[in-house]
């Protein structure tokens, strides 16, 4: 027994343990550990207490593989994740916490990790097998390895949200065995093998579409918006067949052929923003939608892995937080005086109340009122406020690099940056203004540079497109713009339009769209973009390189959005559709540095149109769609509309 010693990881000594060749019974319960030492060894440990502890991880106990007893509770830091991952690597474990896990155990070993080697060695037929030559380097190995991991953590999908990160991590796991058996790499497994699949354990054949068909006819969707009938319908552009002035070699063909079917599918339909909870709201207008990022034990700096399915979104007085696989709304936040236009992440590492850091996921919330709410969301606790502004904020977003950092954009026509300090043990925290951009009309939309976000910023305003510089080492805490991006109108070239949907593609294609009808531009920023230009305001032609076909619509404020990991472009339209763009083989040509501008508009590989959608037997009225936002996986897409609805899609 070594409880209540205050011992520390540090004093667990690997040369003394490595030498309790018989020890059986270890309690170490009501100490500071924050995890174990991975060479204690103790070949025979059968019973293992550590209650009341600081532990972050599990994995190391599979040092122990005769482990039969194991208890670690009050160890704040662990989940139900880590209760599975002990399960699956402990193959002798019976008692965890006190209770018997003998049948869930057998469960996670065999039928779990049965489906999930299923849903990998799929996902590898279909999406990455055929990449791979015949004959291979050892680069080209490491190069699909590199995204074959990345992509199946992302997309194979098994259980329930709560489960998500065991998930992750064992999908990780048989993907890394199965490129080693697959691809002859030097494999390190103690893992047993499969077992042949009970009758009855089947995986289910139908495709996801017919799923989603039997969702709609059961009516499923009527949990969500009360008196709800749904058809899917769908209308796909067909490009594959190149035109005689479209020359592409025959591989960029197949690419674009292959990516034409998106095949997303509706899964969900909200109504989560009304006004006094009311179900005939179909008047509040939904703004502004953010994946939340994934708070992980391991450094994963990858968007991609680092996307989840829980997405926050704003319109009228409230702020929802929203599983999109389930359609649960987790939480809700009101206040009955604003009205929320904006909402922004940011990850701050905390002091809590015994002294240890750790990351918490914060949330920034923006409106009518001028003020910032900054919401703890693991805590259900909106810890302070900002008054930023004595006019509307638009539009608010966190710095890539400072987390602290927020900009906040203003119908005062003012862009400003806060730090918002980090709150101590008892929420108590100071934030500071450190600079005031002025704009010449008000800012709808705001982008920081992806190759330099410490030193400039771009904005999207009612009258043009400006780019300021925000490097703090500068004097002047109040800036004015730097450079006017001027684009074609019709015959000539005009600073004067509303941009009123800005975001990067990628670290240097820009996209946006401007009030001249039916068209969203791509344009570079290092060529548009002269550092070297003396004084400010200085007038810059933007150097555009494609064009994209949109609505003809005069609709303002139907804003865009980006997926650079998978090179996606959407906009929404005034008739509830999404127009979804998929630039990955235009993306090289532009990046070169002759690459010139495409000769005609690109069409949407896919508009999902709106589907049919009845509420009380009646259309809803005319559908705006003002926001929609794809996980950074591309998984899910969120459609925010004009009528109080959000529309989430899954891409099958």
């Amino acid at each position: 027994s070594l409880s209540k010693l205050q011992l520390k990881t540090g004093d667990l000594d690997p040369r003394l343990f490595s030498r309790l060749r018989h020890l059986q019974k270890l309690d170490l319960s009501d100490n500071l550990l924050d995890k174990f030492p991975n060479s204690l060894t103790l070949p025979d440990l059968r019973v293992l207490n550590c209650n009341n502890n600081k532990l972050e991880d599990v994995t190391a106990l599979k040092q122990f593989p005769l482990l039969e007893e194991l208890t670690y509770e009050n160890n704040v830091y662990l989940t139900l994740n880590d209760d599975y991952k002990v399960m699956f690597l402990l193959q002798n474990l019976r008692l965890l916490n006190g209770k018997d896990i003998t049948k869930l155990a057998n469960h996670v070993r065999r039928v779990n990790s049965r489906k999930l080697t299923s849903k990998v060695t799929a996902h590898w037929e279909k999406f990455f097998r055929d990449q791979l030559p015949e004959k291979y380097t050892a680069e080209q190995v490491k190069s699909i390895k590199k995204k074959f991991l990345k992509s199946v953590q992302t997309n194979v999908v098994y259980g329930p949200s709560s489960l998500s990160e065991f998930t992750r991590w064992r999908v990780k796991m048989i993907a890394e065995e199965f490129l080693a058996c697959s691809l002859g790499l030097e494999l390190n497994s103690d893992t047993e093998p499969e077992e042949k699949m009970d009758e009855n354990e089947e995986e289910s054949t139908e495709s996801p579409r017919e799923a989603a068909e039997d969702v709609a006819q059961v009516g499923d969707f009527s949990s969500y918006i009360s008196n709800v009938t749904v058809t899917p319908s769908k209308r796909k552009r067909n490009n594959s067949k190149s035109s005689p002035g479209n020359k592409r070699s025959k591989s960029q063909a197949n690419t674009e052929e292959e990516a034409e079917d998106v095949s997303a599918e509706p899964l969900h339909f909200l109504q989560c923003h009304s006004k006094g909870n009311s179900r005939e709201d179909f008047k509040t207008q939904l703004w502004s939608c953010v994946f939340e990022p994934v708070l992980d034990s391991g450094a994963r700096k990858d968007p991609i892995v680092n996307s989840s399915r829980t997405v926050a979104t704003c319109g009228g007085e409230s702020v929802c937080l929203i599983d999109c696989e389930t359609g649960t709304v987790l939480k809700k936040y009101k206040v009955a005086t604003e009205e929320f236009f904006s909402v922004a992440w940011t990850t701050l590492t905390m002091v809590i109340s015994d002294s240890r850091k750790k990351a918490h996921n914060i949330l920034a919330a923006a409106g009518r009122r001028g003020i910032v709410k900054l919401i703890h969301v693991a805590a259900d606790f909106c810890y302070g406020e900002i008054k930023a502004h004595k006019k509307p904020i638009a539009t608010v977003c966190f710095s890539p690099t400072q987390e602290t950092h927020l900009f906040t954009a203003s119908y005062d026509k003012r862009i400003a940056l806060w730090d918002i300090g980090i709150p101590d043990c008892d929420y108590n925290f100071k934030a500071s203004q450190l600079l005031v951009l002025e704009t010449a009309s008000i800012p709808l939309r705001i982008a920081l540079v992806p190759t330099c976000p410490e030193q400039y910023l771009l904005a999207g305003c009612e009258d043009g497109c400006f780019a300021w510089n925000i490097k703090l080492d500068k004097g002047q805490k109040s800036r004015p713009f730097e450079a006017i991006f001027q684009f074609p109108d019709d015959e000539s070239m005009t600073t004067s339009h509303r941009v009123d949907g800005l975001a990067f593609l990628n670290d240097d294609v820009v996209v946006s769209k401007s009030s001249k009808p039916g068209c969203i531009y791509l344009w570079s920023w290092s060529r548009s973009f002269d550092a070297k230009g003396k004084g400010c305001q200085q007038t810059m032609s933007a150097v555009i390189l494609a064009e994209l076909e949109w609505s003809t619509t005069d609709m303002s404020y139907l804003t865009l959005s980006t997926c650079p990991a998978k090179e996606y472009v959407f906009c929404g339209d005034e008739k509830g559709s999404v127009w979804m763009y998929n630039l990955s083989s235009y993306t090289t040509a532009w990046g070169s540095a002759k690459g010139k501008r495409s000769e005609r508009r690109i069409s949407p590989t896919q508009i999902l149109k709106w589907p049919e959608l009845r509420v009380n037997g009646e259309q809803p009225p005319e559908i705006l769609v003002n926001n929609v936002v794809a996980d950074p996986a591309f998984t899910y897409l969120v459609v925010l509309t004009s009528v109080n609805i959000t529309a989430i899609w899954k891409k099958s």
